[in-house]
């Protein structure tokens, strides 16, 4: 039986998966129970051969996050979720981890947040993520969720080009229990160095409010697109899309 199913969104991220999947694989203390899926949304610098080579079950998709997810999910046969980004780096024992949490209850979680390389400003931004608050989550962290969960919500909402995790994040602290871990996990700061890490900060606060006023999945994309310089999508958690 398939315990977990690690989904892994890509888009252009071949050297990231070199580094990623070897490191997923050797801190896997039942590799034989658990799945890496590599939802791939028309790379063209060869993300899906090397996710083959290193063993992944690689799915061809629509560009979107949201679909690639919703792609990844329903291929899975784990009864547990874990939604990664591909420039996120979890704990050594993040498998143990996320067990070790449902063998005690049933719930979603993620892990607390480091950013790499990091500044006295993000160190304070990843401070954060310990506070189990949905104003504290985002895509970047990892999600793990009871597959039944997952199903019940619908999945991801498709519509959203940006803000997905934060949605589907959004709707599980209403209707069930979330867990913040304390392991950090590593993410690139890529994005906070490229545009400025108080700018970014700002447009990430731009899309929160955005969406509390009501915004449409439209108008937060819309944002980004007019805002965001410097090629990529970026997911309103802060993880590009290139």
């Amino acid at each position: 039986m398939t315990e977990l199913s690690i989904i892994i969104p890509t888009l252009n991220e071949a050297p990231r998966l070199t580094f990623l999947l070897p490191y997923l694989q050797r801190n896997l203390e039942a590799p034989a129970n658990v799945e890496i899926i590599i939802a791939d949304g028309g790379s063209s610098d060869g993300t899906q051969d090397m996710g083959r080579k290193l063993g992944a079950v690689v799915l061809s998709t629509p560009t979107g996050r949201a679909v690639q997810m919703n792609a990844g999910a329903e291929k899975a046969r784990g009864r547990i979720l874990y939604f990664l980004h591909a420039d996120s780096i979890p704990p050594k024992n993040f498998y143990s981890e996320i067990l070790k949490t449902l063998e005690k209850r049933d719930t979603a979680g993620c892990f607390r947040l480091r950013f790499e390389p990091s500044n006295p400003t993000l160190d304070a931004f990843a401070w954060c993520t310990r506070l189990n608050i949905p104003l504290c989550r985002g895509g970047d962290q990892s999600l793990f969720l009871p597959r039944i969960w997952f199903e019940a919500l619908g999945g991801f909402d498709e519509r959203y080009r940006i803000y997905e995790d934060n949605e589907l994040i959004g709707r599980l602290y209403r209707q069930y229990t979330f867990t913040v871990l304390t392991p950090e996990l590593v993410t690139s700061s890529r994005r906070y160095q490229q545009l400025g890490t108080y700018r970014l900060q700002f447009y990430y606060a731009m899309v929160h409010l955005k969406k509390f006023f009501g915004a449409s999945p439209e108008a937060l994309y819309r944002y980004y697109k007019n805002h965001v310089q410097g090629g990529g999508e970026i997911s309103a958690s802060g993880s590009s899309r290139e």
